[in-house]
């Protein structure tokens, strides 16, 4: 009884899926934890990377921009301590002084000024016409008496320009008088887009009121929340950095360091995407080597799969036919001990016809039957009948020999006589095939030693095989005998369809057939194989398709027998 996978196709299609997927789940489960495991600490290595980076881009240019207020301040404060009250209000002596700061740090001054107590500025250097100004209501000149030193938030002030100043005071006679300067905003404001990375990092300033005093770069609108919250919540001069969305949902980075004794804050804004524009391409190109690398785990998972359920579906196979040829092994020996048990049950009454039609013989040779007018008639169907019976004993006689076990001990044997035997018994079932086997035998082969059972039993397997694959077609076969250097040499050829290329690799190997199921094992030929090799013999096979097929035997002469062939006029030597 055939097993259900044998029949239906979907028990492999359902092993080789399972087979897919436990390959696939084991080569790729691993792979997922390292990738993973990799992509996390290398992301949170790199943005820390990033954000410490741009910490220190900002905290280095919040430096900067302190110096380079500091800076200004101390040039007006070392220029207010060297002179006097009076000097600073000759006009000339002042426009002195702002030409000496200018050819000295470029445009960075605007112009001087000194004003008195009362706000008024009594004397004015500069591009402007400023001098009598009133800055008495200004806040920065109510800033400025504050302290010694003062720098302004950026105003436009009485010149209607962005701008911001520089103040020291100083006391003359019991009078508070201050030196003031004003300086260039758009060398402030360079100073400070230079915090730029890539299409959309910018920085800008704001006061603590939240106000720009710096422009942001053309086309750019920075998203203030974080900072105007940073503003009012918080009071560290340390570098801040946080991640924020804006309101389109767009990821920013956005780091904020106080300057100006904190009254200042330097704010920095760029896109994550930009930010992180070389982790997002490390991710997308990992990504794509994963997605190629599980696709080639998927391809030769589903390539081995396929390839090992084919081989236990070809081993299911092998051993469904070789259960049925087992079984037909069984019946063959089975139908072997019916046909030697017929046989021999034969043989007993043939043997008494034979010896009956004997006695009849006699009786006729009696004196007075000689003068029957049927006498030769009986003696002819006499004849017949011993001759017939004697041909019936010799048939059943060598289908028992061939059908009993056979004896695997050698001994001297005369190839011919066993060729000869073995055409007798197959020339009823060639004749029906119309197939005539031919003998070409030399009459001077030496004895060989081996088993006579096993070498018939070689024979009758060729022959059969020949007869088969001629079929009802009609045709020749030949068997050839001759001794050719240490070897007798049986030459088994017949004219039939041949055997491909393909198959003459496989043609010993055991089950190996091409015959329907249940009218051949595949032994027949392994069978051979094996009794040949045993005697130290050889058995090949020479075949062309459409041309026919010749199996060659080579059986060892013995020693003792080589020599005598050696000897004789002609010998192979």
């Amino acid at each position: 009884m055939e097993d259900t996978h044998t029949q239906d196709g979907s028990y492999y299609k359902s092993l080789t899926m399972n087979m897919v997927l436990i390959i696939i789940l084991v080569s790729v489960a691993p792979l997922l934890l390292i990738s993973g495991t990799i992509r996390y600490y290398f992301q949170a290595s790199y943005q820390e990377k990033v954000r410490d980076h741009l910490k220190v881009l900002v905290k280095k240019h919040t430096q900067n921009i302190d110096t380079f207020l500091g800076e200004k301040l101390a040039d007006i404060r070392t220029l207010a301590k060297s002179f006097t009250f009076d000097r600073f209000r000759e006009e000339a002596f002042l426009e002195k002084c702002l030409k000496l700061l200018q050819e000295e740090y470029g445009r960075a001054f605007v112009d001087l000024g000194l004003i008195d107590d009362r706000g008024i500025q009594i004397a004015y250097a500069g591009p402007f016409k400023l001098k009598e100004a009133d800055y008495s209501n200004a806040q920065w000149f109510a800033d400025a008496h504050k302290g010694d030193d003062y720098i302004s938030d950026v105003f436009p002030g009485l010149r209607g320009i962005p701008h911001f100043i520089v103040a020291i005071r100083q006391e003359h006679q019991g009078r508070k008088w201050l030196l003031r300067a004003t300086v260039d905003f758009e060398s402030f404001n360079s100073l400070v887009q230079g915090v730029r990375i890539g299409a959309t990092g910018f920085a800008f300033i704001l006061n603590k009121s939240g106000e720009f005093q710096t422009k942001p770069p053309q086309g750019a609108v920075p998203f203030m929340e974080p900072f105007l919250r940073f503003l009012k919540t918080e009071t560290s001069h340390e570098v801040t950095l946080v991640q924020t969305q804006d309101r389109v949902g767009t990821e920013l980075v956005d780091v904020m360091c106080r300057l100006k004794k904190g009254e200042w804050l330097l704010a920095y804004q760029q896109n994550a995407d930009e930010a992180y524009a070389a982790l997002y391409e490390a991710r997308k190109f990992t990504a794509w080597v994963f997605l190629i690398g599980v696709g080639a785990i998927v391809g030769v998972a589903i390539v081995l799969s396929r390839r090992m359920v084919r081989r236990i579906q070809e081993a299911d196979s092998q051993k469904e036919m070789m259960n049925e040829r087992v079984i037909e092994a069984g019946k063959l020996a089975s139908l072997g001990e019916l046909a030697a048990g017929i046989a021999h049950e034969i043989n007993n009454p043939v043997a008494v016809m034979v010896e009956e039609a004997g006695w009849m013989q006699d009786l006729l040779a009696e004196e007075e039957l000689k003068q029957s007018e049927n006498v030769d008639e009986f003696k002819r169907s006499l004849d017949q009948i011993r001759s017939q019976g004697s041909r019936c004993k010799a048939i059943t006689h060598k289908l028992l020999s061939f059908a009993r076990k056979t004896d695997p001990r050698p001994k001297p044997v005369q190839i011919n006589e066993l060729i000869t035997e073995v055409m007798e018994l197959c020339q009823q079932r060639a004749r029906y095939a119309t197939v005539k086997i031919t003998g070409n035998l030399d009459p001077d082969l030496p004895t060989v030693m081996a088993s006579p059972s096993e070498i018939q039993q070689v024979l009758m397997n060729l022959v059969n095989n020949s007869l088969d694959a001629i079929d009802s077609a009609g045709g020749t076969i030949q068997i050839t005998s001759s001794s050719i250097d240490r070897y007798v040499v049986i030459d088994v050829a017949d004219n039939g369809p041949g055997i491909p290329e393909a198959n003459l690799a496989r043609i010993f190997d055991p089950f190996f057939t091409t015959k329907p199921v249940g009218k051949g094992t595949g032994l027949g030929l392994s069978i051979c194989y094996g009794i040949i090799t045993k005697m130290d013999g050889k058995i090949s096979v020479n075949s062309a398709v459409g041309r026919g097929t010749t199996f060659h035997i080579q059986i060892p002469i013995p020693k003792s027998e080589r020599t005598h062939e050696e000897e004789r006029p002609g010998g192979t030597r």
